[in-house]
């Protein structure tokens, strides 16, 4: 939020101190107002009013803070800033630029501090669309400016938040050329003036016209994501699993190599060297597509853990609030939320300070509509403008021990339709991405397939169905297994284990530090599924022929498939190995 703003008068003054929450007396504010709080001026929102008595949530640190000191209404709600220089740039939960405040006062930042969202003092080149005497309405596209060297930044008249129609007008005058954020750039015969610059309140949703069924997916370059368990552009999806089994690393490959537009991350109270690797790598980044630094289309929204709780609460907002700006230009954006587990713990401490009835696990019992209210917030929409934008919602949820059973990830299942399961086992046993294939899902498979289906292959639906039966029946076998030995097994279902094998060691893994296997595009993921396949087939005929299952699963050149992700090549290798493959188990037989 702009801290330009003027302070109402009628300020109160604080009765009380518990941690984050303050309560005020005499205080004229209402509900989501921002208010500043105590001699030193920190920033909190109001959170409830009863009586003459006022609570609010407090953004910084409150040590020291006593009652007696005064309390300031600016009479507005929690917003952002908007416009050009959002990309590139590292905000915390209030959507202060830490950057900005590192240059003014170093590594630590002192209480009370503030900066705008935005350089209001940079100039930038602003290109006109729009003439004198044409018609504009809110959503329409004024002019454009090269906001990074990737994205153009379209000038919008803004939403408004009231029933008036000044912002529907007949255009007087346009201002091309160099001007800072806040300088007028066109005028309206209504006496509406517009500049560069915008605000909106992050608990509100900034409007649409329809929110649409969503067919093309978020491509992500990870062959289990892509392969088995897509998510559409316009989709939620949700990453649980405990401590140490790869929820961070999986965002970090989304946010890196997912075919978004836009990217943002929202670090919702994670552990500082997390955070300090995504902050340290994104800047030295390419763009797999373009070439271009990754930052140029990332926004960074750092709330480490050491950082007051009840800012991780507005962070998630602050960050959907910008991903639905650039939603409202015609872009794809896509948002990472590591962790929502976080931000629900900050609401329970919130919750329990102010004494109200604790539901399951002590959290709130506001805890699902609040997390409604998130992901209900992604969709593929149809602009006001005539455009369309999608936001992806991607949410990390860490519950204690690995139970899924625990309110926070049963209450965003209910919500999300693409379930990634990590498992501590899968990444005990160096298998990464530890998703396990058996309990994830994805419901935006049959929507997302004719996509798949014209471009990359009609067969994928089949050859991905192929892959999970497989799996399933390794899954039912291993239980066998565990109980009367592989030996024991018939000689076909000995095969089935094999190709499953070669399914999970080959496909299923995928290593994120290597400079090939770290992407894969899904023509190379139908690829390499497809040499699995033909190892499958081939090995069921020479089976069938009378050729032993031990001869079967001594070939040469089986092992080979392991190394089809790391292959530089890879249309060639795959070839090849398709090649050796049957030419070796047909020479059986």
């Amino acid at each position: 939020m702009s801290q330009a703003t003027e302070l109402e008068t009628g300020g109160g003054e604080i009765e009380s101190v518990s941690g984050p929450v303050v309560t005020a007396t005499d205080l004229d504010a209402r509900m989501n107002d921002v208010v500043y709080v105590g001699d030193e001026g920190l920033m909190g929102e109001v959170i409830e009013i009863e009586g003459r008595i006022t609570t609010i949530q407090v953004y910084e640190e409150t040590s020291d803070v006593s009652p007696g000191e005064p309390v300031e209404n600016t009479g507005e709600p929690l917003s952002v800033d908007l416009g050009p220089g959002m990309l590139d740039t590292i905000y915390d939960g209030v959507q202060r630029p830490l950057d900005v405040l590192e240059s003014q006062m170093g590594a630590f930042l002192d209480r009370g501090v503030d900066a705008p969202g935005i350089d209001m003092e940079r100039r930038w080149e602003f290109e006109p669309s729009v003439e004198v005497g044409e018609e504009v309405t809110v959503g329409d596209v004024l002019g454009t400016v090269d906001e990074t060297v990737q994205i153009e930044h379209r000038v919008l008249v803004p939403p408004e938040r009231s029933n008036e129609d000044e912002h529907t007008g007949e255009i007087t005058a346009v201002h091309g050329g160099e001007h800072t954020v806040t300088e007028t750039i066109v005028e309206l015969d209504t006496g509406a003036t517009f500049s560069m610059h915008q605000e909106w309140p992050v608990r509100e949703p900034r409007p649409a016209v329809e929110k649409q069924t969503p067919d093309t997916p978020l491509v992500s370059g990870q062959r289990i994501l892509d392969g088995l368990f897509p998510i559409a552009k316009g989709g939620t999806a949700a990453i649980p699993g405990p401590f140490g089994s790869g929820k961070t690393v999986t965002q970090h490959q989304l946010a890196k190599w997912a075919d978004a537009d836009i990217v943002v991350y929202v670090g919702c109270g994670e552990r500082g060297n997390e955070m300090t690797e995504v902050i340290e790598d994104f800047p030295e980044l390419e763009d797999p597509v373009t070439g271009n630094p990754l930052m140029s289309r990332t926004c960074l929204i750092a709330n480490t853990s050491n950082m007051p709780v009840a800012a991780r609460e507005s962070c998630v907002y602050t960050g959907i609030t910008i991903a639905e700006f650039y939603r409202d230009m015609g872009y794809d954006v896509a948002l990472m939320a590591d962790s929502t587990s976080r931000w629900a713990e900050a609401m329970r401490e919130i919750s329990s300070r102010l004494e109200e009835m604790p539901g399951e696990e002590g959290y709130p019992a506001y805890l699902a509509a609040r997390l409604s209210e998130f992901y209900e917030r992604a969709g593929y929409f149809k602009n006001i403008n005539g455009t369309e934008g999608s936001i992806s919602v991607i949410g990390a949820v860490s519950p204690p021990g690995g139970d899924f059973s625990e309110p926070v990830t049963q209450n965003t299942l209910r919500i999300v339709k693409t379930f990634w399961a990590l498992d501590a086992d899968l990444a005990e046993r160096r298998h990464f991405p530890s998703i396990n294939w058996n309990e994830s899902y994805s419901l935006y498979r049959e929507q997302l397939d004719p996509w798949f289906a014209d471009s990359v292959s009609e067969d994928w639906p089949d050859r991905r169905q192929w892959a999970v039966d497989t799996l399933d029946e390794e899954a039912e076998l291993q239980e066998i297994v565990q109980l009367v030995g592989k030996d024991a097994l018939p000689d076909d279902q000995q095969l089935t284990l094999e190709v499953a094998r070669y399914l999970r060691e080959s496909y299923l893994q995928q290593n994120a530090f290597h400079d090939v296997d770290t992407y894969c595009e899904p023509e190379k993921t139908f690829g390499m599924l497809g040499a699995i396949r033909t190892f499958n087939d081939e090995a069921f005929r020479a089976l069938d022929a009378g050729v032993p299952v031990e001869e079967i699963q001594a070939i040469e050149a089986a092992p080979r498939l392991n190394r089809m992700g790391t292959a530089a090549d890879y249309e060639s290798f795959i070839e090849e190995v398709e090649a050796e493959i049957t030419e070796e188990l047909r020479g059986l037989y």
